[in-house]
């Protein structure tokens, strides 16, 4: 592996993709190291026959990498880069929210079966199939998840699992003022001793470079402000994505298109549903840019989706999430007439706001 991580950042400098950066650069050792450990240990018998063969004390895992800092400075694409290059089959990356929703059926689906520790097995499960895991944008912020992380990738590093994970918040920032924090510190602990953590100190935006560049705001929606889009989404994921489903008060809200942080929805997927504040919550927690396509004109006859329009807007604006559109008409002229139409002001103004340069968190 050694100097394929450099060869590939080198090739995306070349072809344009990406600009050089001393920050990114920096880092590129490291995974060229913690690839060259997993390659070059044994698979210890993971896969479909991994209960006949695996050793009963596996390896420990080595040492996996926490990559944190601001929005935008390439943290998942460094991931995505060592991701792609590693030499080993067992491996696999997912949205750090989308995994552990995972791991919650799991550990539900554990205690219905009467698991004394419901915990245990769902890792070892996910030890038996992966050597390396990858989870982009790691968040703590519901007490659900901090109540169990802690034992639970305790397990995966004991069973062998290298964890690579990227963060806009240093390990001590993580589950912040949340309820029970001191339950969580070991965690914290957890993370520094079986992780090297490293801050991605670039001083560019590159999320917010790229989205200075383009138009955020594309009227009419048309067949030419889709394939803007369609070259947009391209750009922020690569072309990579999969549903991103949200569990909220016990209902899944699926949004049909999620990849490197972003979401993808038409406006009927998401107030056309019956979905509310505590959906909209979960979704800005969830993402960091949101395309949202085939705005209408809103009026009398759709007042139902346009108030949950004005909800969306006004969530992803606390959140300061990143938004691109594709609507009728700009945001004046959006919803003009009718019962809520004087209101509507205020989120134009937000909308124009969420298209000025700078914004974003």
């Amino acid at each position: 592996m050694a100097g394929r991580m450099q060869e590939a950042y080198d090739a995306l400098v070349a072809e344009g993709r990406i600009r050089p950066d001393p920050a990114q650069h920096a880092v590129l050792p490291l995974f060229e190291a913690l690839a060259e450990r997993l390659e070059a240990a044994p698979a210890q018998g993971r896969g479909r026959l991994g209960g006949l063969f695996r050793r009963a004390r596996p390896e420990p895992a080595p040492k996996g990498i926490y990559l944190w800092g601001d929005v935008g400075r390439g943290k998942s694409m460094l991931m995505d880069l060592f991701m792609e290059r590693v030499g080993i089959a067992e491996k696999r990356r997912v949205h750090f929210h989308a995994f552990m929703q995972e791991v919650h059926e799991g550990i539900n689906a554990a205690r219905a079966r009467g698991e004394a520790d419901a915990v245990r097995p769902v890792a070892d499960r996910v030890a038996r199939e992966l050597r390396l895991l990858c989870l982009d944008e790691m968040q703590i912020t519901d007490i659900a998840d901090a109540m169990i992380v802690g034992r639970f990738f305790e397990r995966l590093f004991d069973q062998g699992v290298a964890v690579v994970t990227t963060s806009n918040r240093p390990p001590e920032d993580l589950y912040k003022n949340g309820l029970n924090r001191q339950l969580f510190l070991p965690f914290i602990a957890l993370l520094r001793e079986r992780m090297e953590v490293v801050k991605l100190d670039s001083p560019t935006d590159y999320r917010q470079h790229r989205l200075a560049a383009e138009d955020t705001w594309f009227t009419p929606a048309d067949a030419a402000a889709r394939a803007r889009i369609d070259a947009l989404w391209e750009d922020l994921t690569g072309g990579a994505s999969a549903p991103l489903v949200l569990k909220v008060k016990g209902r899944e809200v699926v949004i049909p298109a999620f990849g490197n942080g972003v979401a993808r929805a038409s406006f009927w997927e998401l107030c056309g549903q019956p979905l509310g504040p505590a959906d909209y919550l979960a979704l800005a927690e969830a993402v960091r840019v949101l395309i949202l396509e085939e705005v209408p004109r809103l009026s009398a006859a759709n007042y139902n989706e346009a108030r949950r329009f004005v909800t969306l807007i006004d969530t992803l604006y606390e959140a300061r999430v990143h938004l691109i559109v594709s609507a009728a008409d700009v945001p004046e002229r959006l919803y003009v007439e009718g019962e809520g139409s004087f209101e509507f002001a205020r989120t134009a103004s937000r909308l124009r706001e969420m298209q000025s340069a700078g914004w974003g968190g």
